[in-house]
């Protein structure tokens, strides 16, 4: 029997590692999903790059530590600095197989019946959704899945996975409770708002903009200091806006429809708004982007099922501060210039004519509830389209849910169709919807 070494112990482990991360394999080697429920071939080949890039290199790290183990007698000081060296190579391991099972999330449940397609045609809302018209740069790819959970989240294209290596998209995670409505929408327009934001630079920019609002207090609070810490979450939300009308601003009344005392919890330190203050502020910024009564309608609906003399008083001073505030910060985010997007003021590439109420409505007499022809409009159009309808009570919920959920495998089946090439195609691809 021979005796147990430091060298013996350590190249056992480590061709242990070296074995197991043989077994880390392409997605589309083991992923089992019907064509429409598939990610997209451009975003399947760019993950399974990412992962056998990562397996690779590591194995090659592997090897080599596995070499200087056959030439190396371990005492001592040796000993344990090889020993730093394989835990840093088993902390590597983790983390790329931590990376699989990010991806592992987005794959496994689009073998589900239904499911599986409604997620493929998530993808393809994503990627609309994250369209720019003044915006030269390249465009990430989108992938969803979905969660349990209240709220929606988004891992965006370049940041860093575990382990250090960029995502090779954006990864957005979607709450099951909002399947399967409009509601929906709103929680994806606004993740892609999050990965907008990032390619624009808007929340860097625009918070050195609003630093330049805030005023000196030692002993009360500076409303603009709360904006310009808010800034990454109301952009967020103005993006959504800005795609789907007031669809957005009632999908996000449902997502914080919660107890009272959550509705009022006034969180200082955290990057989002509180519950009450953001919904009026969602209105707001509705009716200067698109100008419409539904926007006073919905802040009044608001007030009325969260009456603020309910709130603590310290949360109705800090209401009333930031309601001071709120028509100069409104229009300073809106007039503030991109320079990612040849200088243009937000509030124009936020703003879309064809997503405008009037707009909306108008179209309603030629597409009426029929599913090809909401299917010919592009999905976030679609969605801001029938959102708008259910909240003028043109759509009621069983009929919305099912629409949606007809959109939703149609815009998956066409991107299979053209095998991803683009959102648009799939927009306007003939392929049927019964």
């Amino acid at each position: 029997m021979q005796a147990v070494t430091p060298s013996r112990f350590l190249a056992s482990e480590a061709q242990g590692l070296l074995t197991r991360l043989r077994r880390v394999r392409p997605l589309s080697a083991t992923m089992p999903a019907v064509a429409s429920a598939s990610v997209g071939a451009p975003a399947l080949r760019a993950i399974d790059q990412m992962l056998i890039c990562q397996r690779e290199d590591l194995g090659r790290h592997v090897t080599r530590f596995l070499a200087r183990l056959k030439h190396e007698r371990l005492t001592g000081e040796s000993a344990r600095a090889v020993q730093r060296e394989f835990v840093f190579l088993k902390l590597r391991f983790n983390a790329t197989l931590d990376q699989l099972d990010i991806f592992a999330d987005v794959m496994t449940q689009r073998s589900e019946h239904e499911t599986g397609s409604w997620i493929g045609g998530l993808d393809v809302a994503a990627s609309d959704a994250m369209q720019i018209e003044s915006y030269r740069g390249e465009m990430p790819l989108a992938v969803t899945y979905l969660d349990r959970g209240h709220g929606a989240a988004i891992r965006r294209a370049r940041t860093r996975l575990p382990g250090g290596a960029p995502s090779p998209v954006a990864i957005v995670r979607i709450p099951r409770e909002r399947m399967v409505g409009t509601g929906i929408a709103s929680s994806l327009v606004h993740e892609a708002g999050h990965q907008v934001a990032g390619l624009l630079d808007l929340v860097a920019s625009l918070r050195r903009d609003l630093g330049r609002a805030r005023t000196a207090r030692s002993n009360s609070l500076d409303p603009w200091e709360l904006w310009q810490r808010w800034i990454s979450e109301i952009l967020a939300d103005a993006w959504a806006i800005g795609k789907l009308g007031p669809a957005a601003t009632s999908g996000l009344m449902g997502v914080v429809s919660l107890p009272l005392a959550f509705v009022f919890r006034v969180g200082l330190d955290g990057p989002h708004p509180f519950p009450w203050i953001r919904v009026v502020l969602s209105c707001r910024v509705g009716n200067t982007v698109y100008p419409d009564p539904i926007w006073s309608q919905l802040e009044r609906s608001w007030r009325t099922m969260y009456p603020l003399d309910g709130a603590p008083a310290k949360t109705r001073e800090i209401v009333q501060q930031l309601e001071s505030t709120m028509d100069p910060f409104i229009d300073r985010m809106l007039s503030h210039r991109v320079s990612r997007a040849n200088g243009d003021e937000l509030r124009r590439i936020v703003r879309h004519g064809s997503r405008t109420p009037r707009a909306l409505r108008s179209s309603r007499a030629r597409v009426g509830m029929h599913p090809h022809r909401v299917a010919a409009l592009s999905p976030t159009r679609a969605l801001a389209y029938l959102g708008l309808a259910r909240l003028d009570g043109a759509l009621p919920a069983e009929q919305e849910h099912r629409l949606v959920g007809q959109l939703l495998q149609h815009w998956a089946l066409s991107r299979a169709l053209c095998d991803g090439v683009c959102a648009r195609c799939a927009a306007e691809t003939s392929a049927p919807i019964k």
